[in-house]
């Protein structure tokens, strides 16, 4: 094959991996809608999502091990986060919040320790616990908190950022941070692991997993809320390190 022709059989394979593929795009697009306010058009997170496929298909090298749909969906959460970052929707009151409850939540583990409940979070915000639920909620429905803003991961990297941090440091700095967030995990409620588990690795929407769990959608944001604090306060460790 000459290298014309070469190269034309690898704009098809491109092309082919960019249709095959385009459906995961807005597959995690809606799921992360389910955390997000009304302000953010699922229709964005698919224009941006799309990028990252492209990017992903010009740079995906199979001899790495992984397989495209993979580092593709890498590429494509990375790209639909960065988006988002680029403009912050959120009011000031709900980042104050987040920070308020992932402190109480550490003081009275410190305190007790166990795992807090959410009757001593709200005491020790001197709020009642509906207004600490309320609280919850608007977290995360106002802010991005999931597994990648515990952590510098490959999930929260733009796809420059990616190329560049390609190196054996950054492998075993990501194999530390999955073995610490891992350990961090287990430590959690029961109820808080089961919906990161259902929400994460089964990837249902907080309907879903309400369903489920038979309590409300608004409990699962809280639930969901308050797992990702609650494993904040304990990867501070990590992020210290």
């Amino acid at each position: 094959m000459n290298s014309k022709a070469a190269a034309y059989q690898q704009q098809d394979d491109k092309r082919q991996l960019i249709e095959q593929h385009a459906p995961l795009v807005k597959r995690i697009a809606h799921h992360l809608m389910a955390r997000l306010p009304a302000s953010v058009l699922v229709d964005d997170l698919i224009q941006s999502g799309m990028i990252g496929l492209l990017e992903a298909a010009k740079n995906f090298d199979g001899s790495k091990g992984a397989s495209f749909e993979t580092f593709a969906g890498i590429r494509i959460r990375g790209a639909m986060l960065d988006e988002i970052r680029k403009g912050d929707w959120t009011p000031r009151s709900v980042h104050k919040n987040g920070r308020a409850i992932a402190e109480a939540i550490s003081e009275v583990e410190k305190e007790t320790g166990r795992d807090a409940r959410d009757l001593e979070v709200a005491e020790k915000m001197q709020v009642s616990v509906d207004d600490y639920h309320q609280m919850l909620n608007e977290v995360n429905a106002g802010r991005m908190i999931g597994i990648e803003d515990l952590g510098v991961t490959e999930d929260v990297l733009s796809t420059e950022e990616s190329r560049q941090a390609d190196t054996p440091y950054r492998d075993l700095e990501q194999g530390a941070f999955q073995k610490a967030l891992a350990h961090a995990i287990t430590t959690l409620p029961e109820r808080e692991a089961i919906v990161l588990s259902l929400y994460y690795d089964e990837e249902l929407n907080l309907r879903e997993i309400g369903e489920v769990l038979d309590v409300s959608e608004s409990r699962v944001s809280q639930i969901h809320s308050q797992a990702m604090l609650r494993l904040r306060t304990r990867m501070q460790t990590w992020q210290a390190a």
